[in-house]
């Protein structure tokens, strides 16, 4: 089994700045795509931003050039840093990775932090 575990969530000003980490421990053999996605209230989970083991990115239209995603293969853990923070980007942020184990793949995802920006 895998667990994934973030944390930096918290009350932020709009304008803020905040850094989400997300830690993979467990069964791990090698992890190749890592991701943050969100979900606010209402709403459908959505995909925030992606990164491969090769440090390929892909983000949400919405966060292009405030977040940025980057990842320590060596200490198996993604973040996510988010800057200039608009109310609009309240929601629970999870992780996810896809774990690769030669024959078969998995996906793992954390069980969430809350990110909170007041207006």
């Amino acid at each position: 089994q895998v667990q994934l575990v973030e944390s930096g969530g918290g009350l932020v000003q709009a304008g803020g700045s905040l850094r989400l980490s997300c830690a993979a421990s467990g069964r791990i053999f090698s992890i190749k795509n890592m991701g943050w996605y969100r979900q606010a209230p209402g709403k459908q989970r959505e995909l925030v931003a992606t990164i491969t083991a090769g440090g390929s990115t892909n983000y949400a239209t919405s966060v292009k050039g405030r977040f940025t995603i980057s990842r320590d293969n060596a200490k198996n853990t993604v973040y996510l840093q988010m800057n200039s923070l608009k109310p609009e980007d309240t929601a629970v942020y999870y992780c996810n990775g896809r774990f690769d184990y030669v024959t078969y793949e998995d996906d793992y995802w954390g069980q969430g932090t809350q990110v909170t920006v007041s207006s």
